[in-house]
């Protein structure tokens, strides 16, 4: 799975046009950076946590959020010092945005790994022009399993037809070669 996102921004109006991105794209958001969810590994939880970062104590609990795999929106004059050390800290966990328009690049990589090899040769052969009852019966796998991992790569891919994931996968491939 890709990194979650890290965004720094000035201002409440940018972090909310990004947190409507995230939230369509399958993200729970959630204001405040106190993870209160059990366990340490929050990457299948799929979370944002947004607010402002005023001093040292919550740019702390932002990056350990970070760490333990949330997305984090911070809302800091990235030029003031607590903005530095913010950007600085969440650097050493991956990459942080700082451009609320600029979507950022999928990893081709990281998208298709996503994908389990039922998914993508389903992928491969709707591509190829089968339908997907033809390609079910081709996997060995029935209708209602071929549908339900369509359904599953549409997520992973973030689309929302079947024909969006079929172009997002064979764009990622074509990356990934």
């Amino acid at each position: 799975m890709s990194d979650p996102p890290r965004y720094v921004l000035p201002s409440m109006t940018d972090a909310a046009a990004v947190l409507r991105r995230l939230a369509r794209a399958g993200w729970r958001t959630r204001e405040g950076f106190a993870v209160t969810e059990p366990g340490w590994d929050l990457m299948d939880a799929r979370l944002v946590l947004f607010g402002r970062v005023p001093d040292a104590e919550t740019v702390r609990l932002a990056v350990l959020a970070a760490a333990r795999g949330a997305g984090v929106v911070a809302i800091v004059d990235p030029t003031g010092d607590v903005g530095r050390a913010l950007v600085d800290d969440l650097a050493r966990l991956g990459p942080v945005r700082q451009d609320p328009d600029r979507e950022p690049e999928p990893d081709p990589e990281s998208v298709l790994a996503r994908l389990v090899p039922e998914q993508r040769a389903l992928l491969e052969r709707l591509a190829d022009g089968e339908t997907i009852a033809s390609a079910a019966a081709a996997e060995f796998l029935s209708l209602r399993t071929a549908n339900r991992r369509i359904a599953q790569a549409r997520q992973a891919l973030g689309v929302r037809t079947t024909r969006e994931a079929v172009l997002a996968y064979l764009r990622q491939r074509r990356r990934a070669e």
